[in-house]
C-alpha cells in the first residue's frame, strides 16, 4: 500500500496500487463519469484518470496518439521527464508527488498520467468546462457599450478582464476553499497599485474559511468575508461587467471571482460605489452628471418619500398653499401607514412572482397586479388613491438603484422609516432616520468608513462623487484605499 509521510500519501512505484487507491477515493468502478484508461507506453503499463464531463476529448485522442506511437529506447531512463519534455503535445502540465494532490487535481478537472515504477505523476490539463459564451449584463445594461459579460466559467471571467488590462503586474492568485466542494476562487489585484495591508486582510479571511462546501459560490465567501451577518447594507460591490472590474482593478481595489459564479466581488468599497453605474461613463460627462443625479434622486425616493409624505399629510394645517393637495381628502378607514405597509408587501410579492414565473407570463401578471389588484382596492376603499402613486414612485426608484443588494437594503430602511413615522410621527421619524445614519456610519468594508468621503469629509472626493469628471482630468486614484501608487498618469499627462 502506499505509505503516508507527513500526512501525505507518496505516491506508490506499482501503478496498480495507485489505481487501487483512486478505486477506493473516487469509486472508479461506481461513478460513472470517472474513466480510468489503461494501456502500454513502449514497454511500461501507464495509465489515465479524469472526469468524463470535463474532458477534451479531441485533447487527449492526440496525447494517447502520442505516447502510443512511442518506442522503449524513447522513453528510458528517466520515463516522466523523457514523456514531459518530448511526447506531450500540450502546454500545460505539472508533476505531482502525492495522491492526495492528484485526486484534488482530477476533481477540478485535468488529466492524470501514471507511469509503472514512477514515484510522480504528471497532471495535464485539458479541461473543457461546460460553459456558455460571454452575454451583456441583465442588471448592468448600457445603452452603448460593450455587450459582453461574465459567465459561469472562471477562466472566462479572468480572460475577460486580461483583455482589457494588459499588465504584466496584475496578478491573478488562485486558492481552493471547502473541503469537499473545492471551489476554486481567484484573487485579483495590480501588485504596485493596490494597499498591501487591504490585500492581506482580505487574503488572509479567505484563507481562514474553513467549510465543507461553497455550492452558493459568491454569496456563500461573502459572508465570511465581512462577518456582519445583520448589517443589511453590502460591504462588498457585485458586477456582471469586465470594464467595471477593470475600472476598479485601476483604481486599487480587490476583485475575487469564485467559480461557477458570473458576478465579481469588488472590495472594500462605500456606500457611493453602490449608486454609481457604467452608463454615467459611456455618455458625455455633462450627460453622465445628469444621469447620477436622477438616479441619485431615484434612491432618495425609494427609502425617504413615502415617510415624508406620511408626515406632511400628519401636519397637513401647517403646509404652505401650494401643497395643501397633499394627504386624502377623506379620513381613510384603514391608517395610512397601514397602508403603505401592505402595499409594499404587495409589490414586493408582485416582484418575487414575476421572477419565478415563466418569461411569456410575467408580463401578464405584472399587468394583473399593477392595474386590476390596485384598481379594484382602490375602488372598495382598501387604499387611497395616493397610496398607489407613491408606492409606484417608490418602486420606480428601487429599479433605478444600479445595486441590487442596496436596494434590498433600502427596503428594509424604508420599512423601518415608515413604521417608526406611522407610530410615532415627526420623533419617530427623526429617531428612524438617526439610528439609520448611525448604523451606516459605523458601518466599515474591510477597515474603510462606508460613509467616505462624507465621513470622514473630503470635500473634492465628495465632488467627484457627486459630479462625474472627465476621465483625462479626474488624475488621482481614491485616497480612503491608500494605494501605492495614488496617480493616474505620468506627471505632467494630468
Amino acid at each position: 500500500m502506499p505509505v503516508k509521510t507527513a500526512q501525505k500519501t507518496i505516491i506508490f512505484p506499482k501503478i496498480e496500487d495507485n489505481i487501487a487507491y483512486f478505486s477506493r477515493e473516487l469509486g472508479i468502478e461506481i461513478s460513472f463519469d470517472v474513466i480510468l484508461r489503461e494501456f502500454k507506453i513502449g514497454r511500461k503499463k501507464a495509465a489515465f484518470i479524469f472526469l468524463d464531463g470535463f474532458a477534451n476529448a479531441e485533447i487527449i485522442t492526440l496525447i494517447m496518439q502520442s505516447l502510443l506511437e512511442a518506442k522503449q529506447e524513447e522513453i528510458v531512463p528517466n520515463t516522466l521527464e523523457k514523456v514531459a519534455s518530448k511526447l506531450l503535445p500540450f502546454g500545460e502540465i505539472s508533476l505531482i508527488d502525492n495522491l492526495e494532490e492528484a485526486v484534488k487535481e482530477v476533481l477540478a478537472g485535468p488529466l492524470i498520467f501514471f507511469v509503472d515504477g514512477e514515484r510522480e505523476a504528471i497532471s495535464i490539463d485539458t479541461r473543457q468546462y461546460p460553459s456558455r459564451q460571454p452575454e451583456e449584463a441583465d442588471i448592468e445594461k448600457v445603452t452603448r457599450g460593450s455587450r459582453d459579460g461574465f459567465v459561469e466559467t472562471l477562466i472566462f471571467n479572468v480572460s475577460l478582464i486580461r483583455r482589457r488590462i494588459k499588465d504584466p503586474r496584475l496578478r491573478t492568485e488562485s486558492i481552493q476553499l471547502g473541503r469537499r466542494s473545492l471551489t476554486e476562487i481567484v484573487l485579483l489585484y495590480i501588485e504596485d497599485i493596490v494597499n498591501p495591508e487591504i490585500l492581506e486582510k482580505i487574503r488572509d479571511k479567505l484563507l481562514k474559511i474553513d467549510v465543507d462546501g461553497l455550492p452558493m459560490a459568491e454569496k456563500s465567501v461573502e459572508e465570511f468575508l465581512t462577518e456582519d451577518f445583520w448589517n443589511p447594507f453590502p460591504k462588498v460591490r457585485y458586477t456582471e461587467r469586465p470594464d467595471v472590474a477593470a475600472v476598479h482593478l485601476l483604481e486599487g481595489h480587490v476583485c475575487i471571482i469564485v467559480d461557477t459564479s458570473p458576478s465579481v466581488m469588488i472590495a472594500p468599497v462605500t456606500l457611493f460605489h453602490h449608486i454609481q453605474h457604467a452608463e454615467e461613463f459611456r455618455q458625455n460627462p455633462i450627460v453622465g452628471v445628469y444621469i447620477r443625479w436622477v438616479r441619485l434622486l431615484g434612491v432618495f425616493i425609494s427609502v425617504f418619500l413615502v415617510p415624508i409624505w406620511l408626515l406632511a399629510a400628519e401636519y397637513r394645517a401647517l403646509l404652505p398653499e401650494g401643497l395643501q393637495f397633499i394627504g386624502p381628502r377623506e379620513s381613510p378607514t384603514i391608517p395610512l401607514f397601514i397602508q403603505f405597509i401592505l402595499a409594499n408587501l404587495g409589490l414586493d410579492l408582485l416582484r418575487m412572482a414575476s421572477i419565478h414565473t415563466p418569461s411569456p407570463l410575467a408580463t401578464a401578471l405584472g399587468l394583473v397586479g399593477a392595474l386590476l389588484i390596485g384598481d379594484i382596492a382602490v375602488t372598495v376603499g382598501f387604499f387611497v388613491p395616493e397610496v398607489l402613486l407613491y408606492i409606484s414612485l417608490v418602486a420606480i426608484g428601487i429599479f433605478s438603484t444600479p445595486s441590487w443588494e442596496l436596494s434590498l437594503a433600502n427596503r428594509l430602511a424604508h420599512f423601518f422609516l415608515l413604521i417608526t413615522t406611522g407610530l410615532f410621527t415627526i420623533y419617530g421619524f427623526l429617531a428612524g432616520f438617526l439610528l439609520i445614519f448611525i448604523r451606516l456610519a459605523t458601518t466599515r468594508s474591510f477597515g474603510i468608513p462606508y460613509l467616505w468621503p462624507l465621513l470622514p469629509f473630503n470635500g473634492p472626493a465628495l465632488l467627484n462623487v457627486l459630479l462625474r469628471k472627465p476621465v483625462p482630468i479626474k488624475g488621482f486614484r481614491p485616497s480612503f484605499l491608500k494605494t501605492r501608487d495614488s496617480d493616474t498618469a505620468p506627471p505632467g499627462e494630468v
